[in-house]
C-alpha cells in the first residue's frame, strides 16, 4: 500500500519517527551523524570514508575512497536496505563513489565476510527452484536487452559472455575464449562424427566452434528468443546450419542420448532446487558411456546473490557451491571425473570486459541512458571484486556415468596443443 506523503518514516533499529519533510538537504541531525559513527566503527581500518551532504566534495587521497550521500532519504534507504538502495542510489547519481570503484567494492566484499550489517550489501532472499515460466522472465531481463549492446564489449569472434581461459595472462579476450573453449573439448575428449548436447548456447559460438573445430554435430538448447536468432543467422552465414541445431526451448525438454552433454554458464539460472531433475537430465542424455562438463560461477559457502544485482541486472541467478552442485551427481548415477577452478580467469575477463565497455560508453549512453551506464559498470566493476576476493568462484566439473571404462587415465590430452 502506498505511503502517503506526511505518514511518518520509522529508522530501522529505533522509535525515531521521520517524516517525507524531513528527507531534504537540511543540515544532518544528531541521528544522521550517529548512522554514520556506526557505520564509520564497523570498517575500523578501511581506507573507505563517508561524507554526508554538509561537507566539502573533496578529492581522496592517500589511496582512500569517499563515499558521498547527497541527502537524509539516500541515507535512510542505505539503511533500510543497503543490499539494494546502493546499486540504485549510485546508479541514478545520487551517491557518489570518489576515487577507486573497485577498491571501494573489494572492500566491502572484505568486510562483508566479518560485519553482519556490511552483509547486508551481499544478500537477499529468494526462490531456489524457478519453474519454466519464471526462468523464461530471468532469462529476457538480462540477455535480450539488446544483442548490439553485448557485441560492444564481448570478445569479436565467439560472442562468449563466460569465463575466458588465459594459458598466458597476457592474451586477449579473443585469445581466452578460443583457450577456454578448447579447453572445455579437450576435456570432453570431442571426436568429430560424435553428438553433443549443450545446455544453454548464449549467441551460440560454442556450439558452432565445436562443429567447425571438432566434428561433431550439435544439438543446443536455449530460452532466449533473441539469442537464438542470432545463433541460427550465425550458423547459416558459416554454413553449419546442418551440423547444429539451435532449439529455442527450456533445458527440461531435452531428449535422446549422445555422446557427451556440455554447459557452459548455464547452471548459474537453474535453482539449486531443480539440480536433482537437471542431473537425471544429465544422466539421461549420455547413456552408460558418455561424459559431460558443466561451467558455472560458484561459491565457497553457500550464500545468495546481492539483492540489488539479483532485482536490477541477473534475477534468479544463484551461484552454487560444490556440496550444492553434488545434488546433480550422487543421486543419478553419475561419477565425478575432475574439478577444476579458474576464479582468478574470469576476474581477468571481466577487467577486459570493462575496458571494452569503458571504451564504447558512448555509444551504450545513446542506447539507454546515463543511469543504465552506471548500473552496468557497477555491475562489472562488482563482479571483478568478488572474484578476486574468493567471493564467487569458477568451476568446471567433468564427470562420466558411474562405472564408465572410457574415462580418462591422466590429464595430458587437455594440457597437449595449448599455448
Amino acid at each position: 500500500m502506498d505511503r502517503t506523503r506526511n505518514e511518518p518514516l520509522g529508522v530501522p533499529g529505533t522509535d525515531y519517527p521521520i517524516s517525507e519533510a524531513d528527507l531534504d538537504h537540511r543540515d544532518p541531525k544528531g541521528l544522521d551523524r550517529w548512522i554514520v559513527s556506526q557505520i564509520v566503527r564497523r570498517l575500523g581500518d578501511s581506507p573507505i570514508r563517508v561524507a554526508l551532504w554538509d561537507q566539502p566534495d573533496i578529492t581522496p587521497r592517500d589511496g582512500t575512497v569517499v563515499v558521498r550521500i547527497p541527502d537524509r532519504k539516500a541515507l535512510f534507504q542505505l539503511m533500510s536496505n543497503p543490499g539494494l538502495h546502493f546499486g540504485d542510489l549510485y546508479s541514478a547519481g545520487r551517491v557518489q563513489v570518489r576515487g577507486d570503484l573497485l577498491q571501494f567494492l573489494e572492500e566491502v566484499y572484505r568486510l562483508g565476510a566479518d560485519h553482519g550489517a556490511l552483509k547486508l550489501l551481499l544478500t537477499r532472499g529468494r526462490s531456489l527452484a524457478p519453474d519454466r515460466s519464471e526462468s523464461k522472465r530471468n532469462i529476457h531481463h538480462h540477455y535480450d536487452i539488446g544483442n548490439d549492446f553485448y557485441t560492444l564489449w564481448l570478445d569479436r569472434e565467439a560472442h562468449q559472455y563466460t569465463c575466458a581461459y588465459y594459458a598466458d595472462p597476457s592474451m586477449t579476450i579473443e585469445q581466452a575464449q578460443q583457450g577456454k573453449m578448447h579447453h572445455v573439448c579437450r576435456k570432453l575428449q570431442l571426436k568429430a562424427g560424435e553428438t553433443v548436447v549443450e545446455a544453454g548456447s548464449g549467441w551460440g559460438g560454442f556450439a558452432l566452434f565445436m562443429a567447425k573445430n571438432y566434428g561433431v554435430k550439435v544439438r543446443t538448447f536455449n530460452i532466449s528468443h533473441e539469442q537464438v536468432l542470432y545463433a541460427r543467422e550465425w550458423a547459416e552465414r558459416w554454413g553449419l546450419a546442418d551440423r547444429v541445431e539451435f532449439v529455442e526451448d527450456d533445458y527440461r525438454n531435452m531428449t535422446g542420448e549422445y555422446d557427451a552433454f556440455v554447459s557452459i554458464g548455464m547452471l548459474e539460472h537453474v535453482g539449486a532446487g531443480n539440480y536433482k531433475e537437471l542431473g537425471a537430465l544429465m544422466s539421461r542424455s549420455i547413456g552408460s558411456e558418455g561424459r559431460g562438463l558443466v561451467h558455472s560461477i560458484g561459491r565457497d559457502k553457500p550464500g545468495q546473490l546481492n539483492a540489488w544485482i539479483d532485482k536490477r541486472i541477473f534475477p534468479g541467478a544463484h551461484p552454487p557451491t560444490l556440496r550444492e552442485m553434488m545434488d546433480l551427481f550422487e543421486s543419478n548415477n553419475l561419477s565425478v571425473l575432475d574439478v577444476e577452478n579458474i576464479r582468478l580467469h574470469y576476474a581477468r575477463t571481466l577487467e577486459q570486459w570493462l575496458e571494452r565497455y569503458e571504451e564504447s560508453v558512448d555509444k551504450v549512453r545513446a542506447m539507454f541512458d546515463e543511469t543504465f551506464v552506471r548500473a552496468w559498470r557497477l555491475y562489472l566493476v562488482g563482479s571483478i571484486a568478488a572474484f578476486t576476493t574468493g567471493k564467487l568462484q569458477l568451476f568446471q566439473v567433468l564427470y562420466a556415468p558411474s562405472g564408465a571404462k572410457n574415462v580418462p587415465w591422466t590429464r595430458k590430452h587437455v594440457y597437449d596443443g595449448h599455448p
